[in-house]
C-alpha cells in the first residue's frame, strides 16, 4: 500500500476514533445530539472504502 494511500487510512481510523469517544451513550445512539458524530463515522467508513477501492486499481494498474 502506498503511502499516499496510509497517511488517509490512519486520518479516518482517527477521526472515527474520535467519533466514537464524543458520542454521548447515555442520550442514545440517534440522539439530536449525536447526529454530527453519526455523519463522521459514516464518512469515516466511506473514506477507508474508497481508500480500499483506490488501493485494489493501483494493483491492477500495476500488473499491466
Amino acid at each position: 500500500m502506498k503511502t499516499f494511500y496510509k497517511v488517509f487510512l490512519i486520518v479516518f481510523v482517527v477521526s472515527i476514533a474520535v467519533s466514537f469517544y464524543a458520542i454521548d451513550w447515555q442520550a442514545g445512539f440517534l440522539a439530536d445530539d449525536n447526529t454530527k458524530y453519526i455523519f463522521s463515522i459514516s464518512s469515516g467508513i466511506l473514506g477507508i472504502i474508497v481508500v480500499y477501492i483506490l488501493h485494489l486499481w493501483s494493483k491492477l494498474t500495476e500488473k499491466k
